[in-house]
């Protein structure tokens, strides 16, 4: 994988990534995107949206669909699949095959060399949204557009490459409806036969 992953790395990701740098970068962008990027951090910003749901009775399943979609992406891809796959992140790619010297982007954000794929940015952010989204549209469209937002400030920053990113809006989103469809079938506090069931 790790080899087909470079390959693209080369013909498809590093030309869109140079295009960006070389057509988009601005003032106002390099002022923002590192901001944006900030709400990615760790999945903490996500986290934090999730513990905040559960205080409301009409949003705690919500909030505990979140953090098991949340869950599932840290276990398969953070734990998982990065250290398995071992893609080196754009700049340090440039820089062991020779592309180039050195990698001279300005620093916009603190200098990265953990593995790039997945990006967890990105499937934190489209795991939160979309099952806001799924629950609750006046939540989920405002959370949406910001998971889109920090996506792309991971390709403006140079510190993915787009099938990083490609990927992980595909698995944010499958662990975000696998998550949904799970909780959906979890009796938390609903009535039956009059009373209500104790949670485990």
């Amino acid at each position: 994988m790790l080899q087909l992953l470079n390959s693209l790395a080369v013909s498809f990701d590093l030309p869109i990534l140079n295009w960006i740098q070389a057509n988009l970068q601005c003032g106002f962008l390099d002022f923002i995107m590192p901001i944006i990027t900030l709400f990615g951090d760790g999945g903490i910003f996500w986290i934090g949206c999730a513990v905040i749901l559960l205080f409301f009775p009409k949003y705690r399943k919500v909030g505990l669909t979140m953090g098991l979609a949340l869950v599932m992406g840290v276990v398969v891809c953070n734990i998982t699949l990065k250290p398995i796959v071992g893609r080196l992140r754009p700049c340090d790619f440039i820089e062991k095959m020779g592309l180039l010297e050195s990698c001279t982007l300005p620093a916009k954000i603190p200098v990265m060399h953990d593995f790039s794929f997945p990006s967890g940015h990105t499937i934190a952010s489209f795991e939160a949204a979309v099952v806001l989204l799924l629950n609750d549209k006046k939540l989920g469209i405002p959370a949406f557009i910001l998971a889109i937002l920090i996506s792309l400030s991971r390709l403006y920053l140079y510190v993915h490459y787009p099938t990083d990113v490609i990927f992980s809006v595909i698995f944010g989103t499958l662990f975000a409806i696998l998550a949904n469809m799970i909780m959906k079938k979890v009796k938390f506090g609903e009535p039956r036969h009059g009373k209500y069931e104790k949670v485990a």
